[in-house]
């Protein structure tokens, strides 16, 4: 089973790529952060045409997350449970006994904003909410847009940032609890280049300087992490014309026996 997660940063604007990805990768899952459009407007014909069905939550002109699949998912769940939230961020399907859940965790803005204080507030939510989860689903994929550099290693200037919004000791460590509950970052379980990140800022040629940061993830329950037999970035997207700057991450999973 091959899994990807891509914040599109607009599906409207950035259909084609996708379309033309699927057509080169043949996920059979892909999880979209940042459609931006609202349910009644989302490309479902063309998405069908391409050979995928779609679940999705979307909202006019920000956020939104999707689950494209070969096949067909079940048990849908849009958003954290007992949490409320306007915001569409979370959408969960199951998909051949895999639990796939597509987050696209707050920006937050500034350590001194009210949004990372939503941000530091969401993360807790969703923590609680998956810690439940792993015990109905032991076979569970976290993917998406964290808006977390889990490490300064996943950072092209760790000392630019240290301190601030995606890199801060708070977020940090809402990450490690995400893999306390016993989850596992794929990218690391295996070798990997050293500067490979998956978001550039559009300003100052940072992706032509490679100054980026890994902030798109794949966390992977201990029941899946055996089966798993690679993960990468997929960099070749943002150097498109009008690209997302965001970069896919694929994992492939043996499936089960």
């Amino acid at each position: 089973m091959k899994i990807a997660t891509w914040n599109v940063n607009s599906l409207k604007v950035r259909l084609p790529h996708v379309l033309d990805w699927l057509s080169q990768h043949q996920p059979d899952a892909l999880c979209l952060q940042e459609l931006k459009l609202e349910d009644r407007n989302f490309p479902l014909a063309e998405i069908e045409a391409a050979g995928y069905h779609a679940a999705y939550s979307g909202q006019k002109a920000y956020n939104g997350v999707a689950i494209l699949s070969k096949g067909t998912v079940l048990d849908v769940c849009a958003g954290i449970p007992g949490y409320e939230d306007e915001q569409k961020r979370v959408l969960a399907a199951t998909l051949d006994g895999v639990r796939i859940v597509c987050v696209y965790i707050p920006n937050g803005q500034s350590v001194d904003s009210d949004k990372y204080q939503y941000k530091l507030q969401w993360l807790d939510a969703l923590i609680s909410w998956l810690k439940d989860e792993l015990t109905r689903y032991p076979r569970l994929a976290l993917l998406g847009d964290y808006n977390i550099a889990p490490e300064d290693r996943d950072v092209h200037d760790p000392k630019a940032w240290e301190g601030s919004v995606l890199c801060s000791v708070p977020e940090r460590e809402a990450f490690h609890k995400l893999l306390q509950l016993g989850l596992k970052d794929s990218f690391r379980l295996f070798p990997q280049d050293e500067g490979a990140f998956t978001w550039w800022d559009y300003r100052m040629h940072a992706f032509r300087r490679k100054l980026g940061l890994r902030i798109d993830h794949i966390l992977l329950s201990d029941k899946l992490v055996p089966d798993c037999g690679s993960c990468r970035v997929d960099i070749e997207p943002r150097k498109l014309e009008r690209p997302s700057d965001h970069a896919p991450v694929i994992a492939e999973i043996s499936r089960a026996a």
